[in-house]
């Protein structure tokens, strides 16, 4: 079942008399279940494109479906309610809230959807089991390590069964030991039928991808199909 589709996406900024032209006609289309890994050099568009998928950004022209909706000219509120119930994000600086534990910071994304306080302690709390946070659920960031923040940032964007994850850099800031176990969960959630695309560095992330987007200047300059992944 197709999750996305990309027809002719262009984004664009001007610069004083300058345009600068950073995606140019994107096609893409990913399916359920997919890991999409897109890859590039610095300057080669893929962190805009993870913001375009993300809906952070408007496309300057072009069309995005997301599920059975163009996405691509929807104003800033209905892209917020988009990005709340649809979409789970993991970051590579793992964008948790110092002040709040373990299950509290799983449970933001499902304050802003309404959800009560008993089932969103529920649900968090099960989330963080399902990371291997069990023990550690009263632990706040700076009392845990990389990898373990990076778990609870996973389980943050995966607590409201998002219907795509998307990731940038989710091992970027890991040894090879945390990055490695982040890695093993990426590889569960695919087996579990999650759909995930990720901007990488990392070519052990880009060896388990089913495709890997090879991005260049603006455009998709390849796609490697990795089969099974």
């Amino acid at each position: 079942m197709e999750i996305l589709r990309i027809e002719n996406l262009c984004k664009y900024y001007d610069i004083g008399d300058m345009t600068l032209k950073v995606l140019k006609d994107i096609n893409l289309t990913v399916f359920q279940g997919e890991y999409l890994a897109i890859m590039g050099p610095s300057g080669s568009g893929k962190s805009t494109m993870l913001n375009q998928l993300g809906c952070l950004d408007k496309p300057t022209s072009g069309k995005y479906f997301l599920g059975d909706q163009d996405v691509a000219l929807l104003d800033d509120n209905a892209l917020s309610a988009i990005r709340g119930e649809r979409i789970g994000f993991v970051f590579q600086s793992y964008n948790l809230i110092a002040q709040l534990n373990v299950v509290e910071n799983i449970q933001v994304p499902m304050y802003y959807q309404g959800v009560s306080e008993r089932e969103s302690i529920r649900r968090a709390t099960e989330m963080a089991q399902l990371v291997g946070l069990g023990d550690r659920l009263g632990h706040r960031p700076f009392e845990m390590s990389g990898g373990q923040q990076q778990r609870v940032g996973i389980a943050r964007a995966l607590v409201n069964n998002p219907l795509i994850v998307l990731a940038d850099e989710p091992t970027g800031n890991l040894d090879s030991s945390s990055g490695g176990e982040i890695l093993d969960i990426l590889d569960g959630l695919r087996q579990q039928g999650k759909t995930l695309v990720i901007v990488t560095h990392d070519d052990n992330i880009a060896k388990r991808a089913s495709r890997v987007i090879h991005m260049r200047d603006g455009v998709i300059d390849r796609i490697e199909v990795k089969g099974d992944g």
